[in-house]
């Protein structure tokens, strides 16, 4: 029988949401405001699902502290307070949407976690948008 444990978490980042090759006003176009050449923020929330078998021997599904030093090493420490196209990687050449931003955390999750477990990440961009992302 399965279950699911989650921990919370945020982070804030600034972004820009813009497709190298269009010009400012085609970007204005297709991503409005969030376009900014000057880039805008959030207060991201996030929402970390792990989904498994409780250990019979310890009573966890998964320790809470180990589930919580991987969210803050490969999420808090990469993105938070981080201009995301300027300064994390993954961004470099992939647009900094909410939904490539959940994908993105889930790949850093799920390959620290173990194949036993199954990953969910719900990413809050703001109190109304969010995004679920299952694998």
């Amino acid at each position: 029988m399965s279950i699911t444990v989650y921990r919370k978490a945020h982070f804030n980042a600034a972004h820009r949401l813009c497709k190298e090759g269009w010009d400012d006003a085609k970007n204005l176009t297709v991503f409005g405001k969030c376009s900014n050449p000057n880039y805008h923020g959030h207060n991201y929330e996030l929402e970390v699902g792990v989904t498994g078998d409780v250990d019979r021997e310890t009573g966890f599904l998964i320790d809470l502290k180990i589930l919580k030093k991987i969210i803050k090493e490969e999420v808090e420490d990469s993105f938070d307070h981080k201009n995301l196209n300027l300064e994390v990687p993954e961004f470099k050449t992939l647009n900094p949407t909410v939904e490539n931003i959940a994908m993105v955390i889930w790949n850093k999750l799920n390959d620290r976690l173990s194949d036993k477990y199954m990953v969910t990440v719900k990413l809050f961009e703001t109190p109304r948008n969010f995004v679920v992302f299952t694998g």
